[in-house]
């Protein structure tokens, strides 16, 4: 039987990290880290992303302010908020949520916010920079997957490992940081055959495909790490992950649930970045 990864106990100690970090910070120089979520539209999970933001935020002392735009707002007056974020000296960390509105570029946003303030990596600078393995921002949610790994003490150096998924979010970024720490990184998507075979290698497994259960016991090796990356809801409107739990914990050696795995972890490093940010201009 795996033993648990417990995102929300890895959570609280980053935070706690985060907090004396931001008393220090604040102590030495008078900057107080600030962070600016930006909504458009009311889509209930992003809702409830930035409301669990801001509570965040207040626990670590880090200013928090949100903006929340109707549906209708235009790709310019969302690039004129953006900009006025960017020249704003006490906001250090700017998060767009996603998804925007269809009639908003969404490449073209994310490029707008500035590469000093782009808490969640995603601007082609700093994706470049962590492709060079030097990187200014680590995308929130493989920045987490790493610190979860290196919380439970689990070698990443030499192993196989391999990634469900190719997103710029998830994907791409968590290859590029298992690779920068050593190990033989393989990524996976829709069109690889044979599948099964390829994730029976890794000694270090991450889903992130979207799709309910789809990493079944069989997919495993024995004593495989599982990272399940994935929310979906099920047919009985459940949560869940990417991974079948109850059947993949009996094969591997350490595993995340969902919930209370990998998410807790995602709004820790989008504070862990922030903070990163406002000591870069002290």
């Amino acid at each position: 039987m795996a033993e648990i990864i417990d995102g929300k106990k890895v959570s609280e100690h980053i935070r706690s990290q985060i907090a004396k970090g931001v008393d220090k910070l604040k102590q030495e120089t008078g900057i107080t880290p600030g962070l600016a979520a930006v909504l458009v539209g009311d889509d209930p999970a992003s809702e409830i992303y930035v409301r669990n933001k801001r509570r965040a935020c207040s626990n670590a002392s880090i200013y928090s302010e949100e903006h929340k735009l109707p549906l209708e707002t235009t790709e310019q007056e969302l690039l004129t908020l953006v900009d006025k974020l960017n020249n704003d000296p006490k906001i250090h960390g700017i998060l767009v949520q996603l998804p925007l509105p269809d009639h908003i570029n969404v490449t073209k946003i994310l490029r707008a916010v500035s590469p000093l303030k782009d808490v969640d990596g995603f601007h082609p600078y700093n994706v470049g920079l962590l492709v060079e393995g030097n990187p200014r921002f680590i995308p929130c949610t493989p920045h987490g997957i790493i610190k979860m790994l290196e919380f439970y003490n689990i070698d990443i150096s030499g192993k196989q490992a391999v990634v469900v998924g190719r997103s710029n979010i998830v994907g791409k970024p968590v290859s590029m940081l298992l690779l920068h720490r050593h190990a033989t990184v393989t990524v996976c998507h829709s069109r690889t055959k044979p599948l099964d075979e390829v994730t029976r290698r890794a000694d270090i497994l991450v889903a992130a495909i979207g799709r309910a259960n789809f990493i079944t016991a069989d997919m495993v090796k024995e004593g495989a790490v599982v990272i399940d990356v994935g929310i979906n809801r099920n047919e009985e409107g459940k949560l869940t992950g990417d991974v079948d739990f109850e059947a993949v914990s009996q094969k591997a050696s350490y595993i995340t649930p969902v919930p209370g795995g990998v998410g807790p972890m995602t709004i820790s490093m989008l504070l862990w970045n922030t903070l990163e940010s406002a000591k870069s201009t002290s």
